[in-house]
């Protein structure tokens, strides 16, 4: 076996010649240049945001190359980003902080703990200032009053008074012994006592007679919910101020993982306390309606819900399991993620899902009777997600009508539902998808983005709800982020292309409105000195005849038989070969180079990537390492027929589930990649979290033939190529553990053409750029010995 660690002297020495190389031709790239502090390429805004008086813009900005952003503005009147000062910075207040009366004419925020109140006519009130912390205020009591929440209690300032009142009384505390009854030994002693000592029986009666009269003329209290050790979350108030609405969370027991972290200050190991893995006992909630009127408080009953004892359909696949199921299906558990009340108070939308995520369900809930209709069941069985659902998008246009997302048809889209007539109405449909969407101030139109132009572009449309008519309010090419205007006359217009990073634009509302930009030193003038390329976004055709995008650098001078290289995003629901600035912005310009270098480098959204709909979002269920490995020897295929590529010649890299993807093509496929780079992969998803990889993979205890299928240290033995592994040692996400594992195993199986480079300080995404070059000069080096035969 070669030395874990591939051998620093040679990568000096290729890299001194490389280096040597770039100062004679200042146009071509090395690693140690774009593996830097990215402040060297510029800086573009960030946390875009209307102040809350509407008229200023708000962002984070670093032109001046600063350690660290700064708060910058700009107002409709003067378009000039100015720096907001330290002191200022604690007065800005955003409009997405602001939460509405029903007309919209006054709004109440948090801010640092306190909760402020702005009047119809402008003047702000402060209603708390408090060493407690107050957060999540809202109108209720029909308008009438501003209720907010402080250590686990509402409580509401009454905005004609200026009174406060404690609104619940959730307590850790436990239900007072006093009034207990004990044993039969203990009540006989009791009765004996009381019936032979005078002066007891007297005291007795006083005592009693205290606690009557004390009762009687007291004030009626707040009866207390006792949370009996549970976690509570998801209070909420309904619009009239009757109802509360709150979960009890019971924690589960699972074992958590320790990251231990070598190289600290103190010059001791320190353990970090990690997450729980896959399959791990999860939590469980109970969902409540307390009745203030009435002082009571009622479980919701989930047996109502349609389909709540559904068994799994991979369980057939263990058929023993599948019978004991059959004959005993017990109710699954399920947690309530939103609650959105209609105006009146009078129902709430529950968002209700499964904790298998096979199954999404919109309840209505009668708070006069407390019982469930059913308003939409979204069912897959891979698992429930997409644009608008995995965001929990919900809301009422008025008393009779809301709305929500689902990909009932394969994509995600917007619906209406009316309570009078029980029925679902779509207002977009299409193969695209609709991938934000906020109802408009008068509530006649959305404004929705979307990708219907092409899957790699973000547009932004003012969607008519009574014509279902969509109206394009953007047009520059790429993406654009939009911010509307508390007064909805403006958008503030992050856009990026697939060469140019983020900057700002501010344009009128109106279709044909000119952007005007705001920002201009995304680019500094050491990186537009260098001739990026423009990859090329194309499809082509997968085996099973569905398009697949990608995209493609080339080399200046192609011919025939040069190699290529396939980068591999990473995953957790990602799309990257669009036309807008990716986040994998060392990966574009490491592509550049290798194109520089004489490569073709293609880089697709594979089977399980995001902007494709439902049908691409699940096509990993139960195997990754399946199609969205054979979306990539397709891809190889398609090289091979259109540029000449030498198909002996292919190499891969990528991080995360990119490095997951590295493995399983040297494993599973290793006559059509010859060499790979795994980057802080994953190699047994067994020891991954529970939350990514149960939707995916189910859980390992009850299907094991998904983990197995899945899992490249099960297929280490198919390794033929090179491979290099690489891995940050304080990785939280991915622990450094599954690259120790599968080192163990390539050494039982007698591997030879595999090495390990750990970096002791780096976490999942590595953040010294000593660390960055380090890893791309192997990569790099790699490349160039195993797909061009350089020593």
């Amino acid at each position: 076996m070669k030395s874990l660690l591939i051998k620093t002297a040679a990568v000096a020495a290729m890299m001194a010649a490389v280096t040597a190389s770039a100062q004679n031709n200042p146009g071509v790239l090395t690693v140690e240049q774009i593996m830097r502090d990215p402040k060297w390429m510029g800086s573009s805004p960030s946390g875009v945001a209307w102040g809350h008086t509407g008229n200023m813009l708000f962002f984070n900005w670093n032109p001046d190359q600063a350690p660290a952003d700064s708060l910058y503005r700009i107002s409709l009147a003067d378009k000039s980003p100015r720096k907001v000062l330290t002191g200022g910075q604690q007065e800005v207040v955003y409009e997405d902080q602001l939460r509405y009366n029903r007309n919209r004419s006054a709004a109440v925020w948090a801010k640092d703990g306190d909760i402020f109140y702005r009047a119809p006519g402008g003047k702000v009130i402060r209603i708390t200032q408090t060493l407690e912390a107050e957060y999540n205020p809202v109108f209720s009591f029909n308008d009438t009053r501003v209720v907010y929440t402080r250590s686990q209690n509402l409580y509401s300032w009454e905005i004609a008074t200026g009174a406060s009142q404690q609104l619940t009384n959730f307590t850790n505390d436990t239900p007072s012994d006093k009034n207990k009854k004990g044993n039969a030994e203990e009540e006989w002693l009791k009765k004996e006592q009381l019936a032979t000592m005078d002066v007891l029986l007297e005291r007795s009666n006083k005592r009693s007679a205290t606690e009557r009269y004390q009762k009687a003329v007291e004030p009626a209290g707040l009866r207390p919910v006792y949370l009996g050790g549970n976690a509570l979350t998801g209070i909420a108030i309904s619009p009239d101020g009757r109802f509360v609405t709150y979960q009890l969370y019971t924690a589960g027991n699972g074992k958590r993982t320790i990251v231990p972290d070598y190289v600290t200050e103190s010059g001791y190991t320190t353990d970090i306390s990690g997450r729980t893995k896959v399959g791990s006992p999860q939590g469980s909630a109970r969902f409540f309606v307390y009745d203030r009127i009435k002082d009571t408080a009622y479980k919701i009953n989930t047996e109502q819900i349609p389909g709540i004892r559904d068994i799994p359909v991979f369980v057939k696949d263990y058929p023993e399991q599948w019978e004991k199921l059959k004959k005993d299906s017990a109710l699954r558990n399920v947690n309530i993620w939103g609650v959105a009340w209609a105006p009146n108070g009078r129902y709430a939308l529950l968002d209700v899902y499964a904790d298998d995520n096979k199954d999404r369900w919109l309840m209505l809930m009668d708070t006069a009777t407390r019982n469930l209709k059913l308003v939409d069941r979204q069912h897959d069985d891979a698992w429930i997600g997409g644009p608008g659902i995995d965001q929990r998008s919900t809301g009422w246009i008025d008393n009779e009508t809301l709305w929500f997302q689902s990909e009932a048809t394969g994509y995600a889209h917007l619906y209406l539902y009316s309570l009078a007539s029980g029925t679902k109405r779509g207002l977009t449909k299409g193969n695209y998808e609709v991938q934000d969407a906020k109802l408009s101030r008068d509530k006649r139109s959305f404004y929705i983005t979307t990708n219907e132009v092409h899957p790699g572009e973000k547009q932004f449309y003012r969607l008519n709800i009574k014509t279902g008519e969509a109206i394009q309010l953007t047009t520059m090419a790429g993406a654009n982020e939009v911010s509307l205007s508390p007064d909805e006359k403006y958008l503030a217009i992050r856009n990026s292309f697939i060469n140019k990073p983020w900057e700002l634009y501010l344009q009128e509302n109106r279709a044909g409105a000119r952007p005007v930009q705001i920002t201009s030193k995304a680019q500094s003038e050491a990186y537009r000195q260098i001739k990026w390329r423009t990859p090329e976004v194309i499809s082509f055709t997968a085996r099973d005849g569905v398009p697949v995008y990608a995209r493609i650098y080339k080399p200046e001078n192609a011919k025939p038989g040069m190699p290529a290289v396939f980068f591999v995003h990473g995953a957790g629901y990602l799309q990257n070969a669009h036309k807008w600035w990716s986040s994998y912005f060392r990966e574009y310009m490491f592509n550049n180079l290798l194109a520089d270098n004489g490569y073709y480098v293609m880089d697709i959204d594979y089977r399980g990537s995001a902007g494709y709909g439902r049908d691409w979002r699940t096509g990993i269920y139960r195997h990754m390492g399946g199609k969205d490995l054979t979306d990539h020897v397709d891809a190889v295929k398609y090289l091979t027929d259109t540029y000449k590529i030498d198909p002996a010649k292919v190499g891969i890299y990528g991080g995360s589930y990119g490095g997951f993807m590295s493995l399983m093509a040297l494993f599973t496929t290793p006559d059509v990649f010859v060499s790979g780079a795994a980057l802080r992969p994953v190699t047994d998803w067994a020891n991954y979290n529970h939350g990514y990889t149960s939707n995916i993979l189910n859980e390992p205890f009850t299907d094991s033939i998904a983990y197995h299928k899945s899992s490249p240290i099960y297929f280490a033995k198919g390794l033929k190529g090179n491979l290099l592994i690489c891995h940050g040692m304080v990785d939280v996400n991915v622990h450094y553990q599954d690259a120790v594992k599968l080192a163990q195993r390539l050494m039982e199986l007698k591997k030879d053409n595999w090495e390990l480079a750990s970096y002791p300080m780096e976490d999942h995404g590595f953040v010294e750029p000593v660390s960055w070059t380090d890893e791309y000069k192997r990569i790099f080096k790699l490349f160039e010995q195993t797909l061009k035969n350089k020593q």
